[in-house]
């Protein structure tokens, strides 16, 4: 991308779509299951942090497919990996050996403390395989016929029906009943609840087989996790054989600066879940886990796309990705100048805003509880003058650009945000 291209300024117009956008929206609408709210846009390209609409308005992406698109828009090294690929092999059955994913659990395995890893194709498979893993544990080894899993109230894991339940949010249940048995949800970062939680559910053979977590949560509010709060989980998981699975999802892969999210917390999962950047946007999950809960046999579990050879050179190209052009530290240096900016809007507008938080390039700017202002209502101004940013609940704005942001683009979206959000304000 050009200098001139990288600064020119998003489309400030407000987003009318033209006829032949509108055609194509209705045509999609006439077509598609209605299961999302969308903006009245159409994305047609996109290069590093920008996106154009087929109208050919430019826009900022602090969105990057919701914290999937690691290395941005159109990116050399992923197109050469999956081109490569794509002209050699792009799938063949589990049946037989892939060196791809051999060498892509082999990297996992080196960077993280995982022995060993399951690739399928999202996060709520990568968390619906975590889940499998932990009850088969539990009947094999720990010797629990009715094993709970406990996860945190305000928590995501997923679509999935068990995924879905592990989910501690209310309005993704509803309407699903009945839902699997087995899931309990205790608040987040209250190490007493967890503990209550833990000691109550122990009456026969109905015991807590394992606590997943997010090390950060994302769609609950982008919350993270309390350093002491991991430790005590962790010391309660060694103490008792309970599991302790993380969800690394959205948090992984360079999110928060570190590799892995769990790397801010001083502790070491027993299982953890990847998906989202770990393709920089080609679907791929990974559950990867200690060899002491390595249980699956063959039969137990499997997955028709998982690790085939074209996601699994994507990821690998990715991964090398992040170590050669040092984006762990990118995304530390851009999230602590975009929280800068962050806090400087909350503590200009207090009675609008209470806090800016966030790991990295995870971070979330949080409405006071009692405004009317809603967060969707931000992210419709700023996308009426070229910035694309996310809600994170009703009350959170999400800020989760791809980790080759440049701090020209940090200070840019910033200023975009201020002027939707005056605007907004004013009327």
């Amino acid at each position: 991308m050009s200098p001139a291209n990288l600064m020119s300024s998003p489309a400030s117009a407000p987003v009318e779509a033209d006829a032949a956008a509108s055609a194509l929206m209705t045509r999609f609408d006439d077509h598609v299951m209605n299961t999302y709210g969308r903006f009245p846009i159409a994305i047609a390209r996109g290069e590093g942090c920008r996106l154009w609409d087929t109208d050919g308005r430019e826009y900022l992406d602090f969105v990057a497919g919701i914290a999937t698109c690691t290395l941005g828009h159109a990116h050399p090294a992923l197109i050469d990996a999956v081109t490569q690929q794509i002209q050699t092999l792009h799938h063949v059955s589990n049946l037989y050996y892939i060196p791809q994913q051999g060498d892509l659990a082999a990297w996992i395995v080196a960077n993280s403390c995982a022995d060993r890893a399951f690739f399928c194709n999202s996060g709520a498979e990568a968390n619906e395989a975590a889940i499998k893993l932990a009850r088969k544990y539990a009947h094999t080894v720990q010797d629990i016929d009715q094993p709970v899993i406990l996860s945190a109230q305000a928590s995501f894991h997923g679509r999935t029906l068990a995924t879905v339940t592990a989910t501690g949010q209310p309005k993704y249940h509803k309407g699903f009943d009945p839902l699997p048995a087995g899931f309990e949800y205790v608040p987040y970062n209250d190490i007493d609840a967890l503990e209550a939680a833990v000691s109550d559910i122990d009456e026969g053979n109905r015991r807590v087989a394992a606590i997943i977590l997010e090390p950060l949560q994302g769609e609950g509010g982008v919350n993270p996790g309390d350093l002491d709060y991991f430790l005590r989980v962790r010391k309660i998981c060694d103490e008792t054989g309970i599991l302790l699975i993380l969800d690394e999802v959205q948090v992984g892969m360079g999110r928060t600066g570190k590799l892995w999210g769990y790397e801010n917390l001083g502790i070491e999962p027993d299982i953890f879940t990847s998906a989202k950047g770990l393709a920089g946007g080609i679907p791929i999950g990974a559950m990867a886990c200690k060899s002491f809960c390595a249980v699956f046999e063959p039969g137990n579990h499997a997955s028709t796309f998982g690790g085939n050879p074209f996601a699994c050179a994507a990821a690998l190209a990715v991964a090398r990705t992040l170590e050669q052009e040092d984006l762990l530290n990118n995304a530390l240096a851009r999230g602590e100048q975009l929280r800068k900016h962050l806090r400087a809007i909350a503590q200009q507008s207090p009675h609008l805003f209470t806090e800016a938080r966030g790991w990295g390039l995870m971070n979330g700017l949080a409405l006071q509880p009692e405004t009317d202002l809603t967060a969707i209502a931000i992210v419709k101004a700023a996308l009426e003058r070229g910035l694309l940013i996310v809600p994170a609940g009703p009350k959170v704005l999400r800020f989760v650009p791809p980790l080759i942001v440049s701090a020209a683009e940090v200070d840019q979206a910033a200023e975009v945000l201020q002027e939707a959000i005056a605007a907004i304000t004013a009327s």
